[in-house]
Parts: C-alpha cells; structure tokens; sequence
C-alpha cells in the first residue's frame, strides 16, 4: 500500500503521483462525504487532458469525457438503489472498456466490481490536510 498525505493546494502533483502509482484504467474511490472525491477526480481529468468541466455525476450515474486519445468514464453510485442498477447501464461493459474509469462510492457495487482494479482510500486529517492511500491491483 502507497501513503500520501496532502493539502489542496497540492492536488496537481498528487494527481501526477496516483497515475504513476495505479496499474490498472479503475481506479475506486473510497472516503467519506465530503472527502474530496470529486475534487482529486477534476484533478486527475485534468492531467488525463481532460477539456471538459469535471461535475459529478450524482444525478446522472456517469459523465463520459474525452481525454488525450483516450476516454474517462466517471461513475458515483451514492444514489443508487441496489447493484441491478448499475447493471441496467451497463456497467460492466465500461469495465472492460480498456478506457479510464474512476468510481465513487464503489462499495456499493462491490460484487460486481473488477477484479483488476486500484482502490484509493481518502481520508481528512484534523489539521486539513488528507491521506490518501493507493493499493494497487
């Protein structure tokens, strides 16, 4: 497992360290409401060449982005009911789309997750500062 602990200010280097230490396009996302999920994500889109304004996709499911010769799919799954709804839109198939695809709240799939993926675990310190930890594939 790979430790970082960061500010915001901080967040395009991080985003650089996450892409040389993930093995695999899934990339989970684990932490509380409010870690910042969604913000290292915009991160990470914009190291990816993203041009696109990063949003979540809480109403949506998942944003589709086109990145440098290369697509991200961007999942939450906060609101969903149960996995037979990510299934209905096709999860899977993004999955092994061999595209970037970053998830938030994966717990809530968790049986039909990758096997192949890397999980980054997100956390807030009492200083405001956040450890993140990357286990890899």
């Amino acid at each position: 497992m790979i430790k970082h602990t960061y500010i915001l200010e901080d967040l395009p280097e991080v985003a650089t360290f996450i892409l040389n230490n993930v093995e695999t396009k899934s990339v989970l996302f684990y932490g509380a409401m409010g870690v910042g999920k969604t913000t290292l994500i915009k991160a990470l889109a914009q190291k990816l060449q993203v041009k696109d304004t990063i949003s979540s996709p809480t109403f949506s499911i998942v944003n589709e982005y086109e990145a440098a010769d290369d697509l991200l799919y961007h999942f939450d799954f906060y609101r969903i009911e149960n996995e037979e709804e990510a299934l209905d839109i096709g999860v899977e198939e993004y999955f092994d789309s061999g595209k970037w695809v970053f998830v938030e709240w994966p717990e809530r799939i968790a049986t039909i997750l990758p096997e192949k993926a890397d999980r980054i675990y997100l956390s807030n310190n009492k200083n405001g500062s956040r450890t993140l930890k990357i286990n890899p594939n």
